[in-house]
């Protein structure tokens, strides 16, 4: 596999045109097709070796078309192979009949099925294509064979999987393992997608590499090929200036743990300098915890406008146990035209007019980050978040191009989204990361790379790549303090 496409994922529509824009150039279709067959017999034969009955589900399409080359594959080795077809086999047209034709074995209606002690099922019903539910009678088969706890090999995508959503569409197969074709699917990353896929494999059926760049739109799986180069690596002259002034606002007394939280990780990721800005009431206590960070007291929006004027800031962080309301929006608001990350209580305090944020931020190359979680995107994109139309991929990138904003749309899945419309998909975040004071963790290390010069998505996809290997060096167990002390981690790249 060319290693330029290891990041990139094609939508359905995208894999689509590959395959058209192939055939164009001359490359036999059915080629291909025998190609992805072989792959798959090669594939059910390494990974089920005590498979005692092989049986291909094909649907009417030409992923039935690769499942009909794979029991041919699995006969010519040896294996005992059933075939179950969908609808009636005689309307298959094109590379799909061909592979039918030359299979040689007799297939049953996929109703009759009766799952054996011992069988594996290579699923070649549907590929990544499938925009509606599926027909009651794949639903039962799905059913049945999840019920009887029978392996399934997935064909592209487990059957009755939306690639682009990454949804089931009226049910689909929990697979064992999926193999699919020149690159995987924003359906494979995404969830509940993800962990309906069991182990992904992704295989090289021989469409050049230029066509699947060409066809590509912008969407990847968030990884350090992608921003590493900007990452700032202190030389022998840097000194802390040089490494940004980071601010993070702290909230009252009793509410400061997040805002401390977010600045040791901001410290840690490689800030020179943080300060937190603390309200006079809460500077007793923050002043009992800090040490190499420093204390700034900030009441008003004046007191911070003096500050602006007076200290060299180069990013900011607001919203962790900050407190919801209007001084919110008016810090936000002062800090217009610098780099800021905007997160929890930054976030909801727009809830009632984002487009004083979005007004605010309008300008220029994008310098805001906003970090929601589920609840949060749906407070500032209320129309977006409802919209289940729409690809959690394709939510992000429309709320960045509405707020001009780098957005970190959270959860196991989280997407990172450019308004120009780059999208990446992380899928290093341990599961231990779902802990409480884990976003204010990721809040700083984001700061702590804007304070450095990166660009705002860049920034965001980079922080949320690190705070997923932070979590893995802290390990099970940790908590938001162990996490924040291995903020600090770099990538052997």
């Amino acid at each position: 596999m060319d290693a330029s496409l290891v990041s990139l994922l094609l939508t359905p529509d995208e894999m689509a045109a590959a395959d058209a824009a192939s055939a164009r150039s001359g490359i036999p279709s059915f080629d291909l097709m025998d190609r992805a067959g072989r792959a798959i017999a090669a594939a059910a034969l390494r990974h089920f070796p005590g498979a005692l009955r092989f049986v291909a589900f094909c649907g009417p399409g030409n992923n039935g078309g690769d499942g009909y080359v794979a029991a041919r594959a699995l006969a010519e080795a040896g294996a005992t192979v059933d075939v179950h077809h969908l609808g009636d086999p005689r309307t298959l047209k094109g590379d799909a009949r061909q592979a039918r034709d030359l299979c040689g074995l007799s297939s049953k209606p996929l109703e009759v099925y009766q799952p054996r002690a011992g069988d594996v099922v290579v699923d070649a019903l549907f590929g990544a294509g499938l925009t509606r539910n599926v027909p009651d009678i794949v639903a039962e088969v799905i059913r049945k064979v999840g019920e009887a706890g029978i392996s399934v090999l997935a064909v592209d995508l487990p059957s009755g999987l939306c690639g682009r959503r990454g949804v089931p569409l009226g049910g689909a197969f929990q697979a064992a393992h999926t193999i699919t074709f020149m690159t995987r699917k924003p359906g494979h990353l995404l969830l509940p997608g993800r962990s309906l896929c069991g182990d992904v494999e992704v295989f090289d059926i021989g469409i050049p590499a230029r066509i699947i760049r060409e066809v590509a739109g912008r969407i990847r799986e968030n990884g350090p090929e992608l921003w590493s180069g900007l990452l700032a690596e202190p030389g022998s002259d840097t000194h802390k200036y040089r490494r940004g002034h980071l601010a993070v606002f702290s909230g009252e007394a009793g509410k400061t743990g997040a805002a401390r939280l977010s600045a040791t990780a901001g410290l840690k990721a490689g800030a020179g300098l943080v300060t937190v800005g603390s309200p006079s009431d809460a500077m007793p206590v923050n002043a009992a915890w800090l040490t190499a960070i420093m204390l700034y007291r900030v009441d008003t929006v004046k007191d911070l406008e003096n500050w602006l004027r007076t200290a060299k800031l180069a990013a900011f962080v607001l919203g962790p146990g900050f407190g919801i309301g209007k001084k919110a929006r008016q810090f936000a608001l002062a800090l217009k035209g610098r780099p800021l990350v905007l997160d929890a209580d930054g976030i909801t305090s727009f809830k009632e007019k984002p487009s004083d944020l979005y007004d605010a931020f309008a300008g220029g190359e994008p310098h805001l980050v906003l970090t929601p979680h589920e609840g949060e995107f749906a407070r500032l994109f209320p129309d977006i978040a409802t919209d289940d139309s729409l690809s959690k991929v394709e939510k992000a990138v429309t709320a960045a191009a509405r707020a001009h904003a780098a957005i970190v749309y959270k959860g196991a899945d989280t997407v990172i989204a450019s308004p120009d419309g780059r999208a990446y998909i992380n899928t290093n975040g341990p599961p231990w990361l779902a802990t409480a004071g884990s976003g204010d963790v990721l809040a700083g290390v984001i700061g702590a790379l804007l304070a450095q010069g990166m660009p705002a998505f860049e920034a965001a996809a980079a922080g949320v790549y690190l705070h997923g290997e932070a979590g893995k060096r802290a390990g099970r167990g940790m908590t938001a303090e162990d996490l924040a002390t291995h903020a600090g981690v770099r990538l052997d790249l």
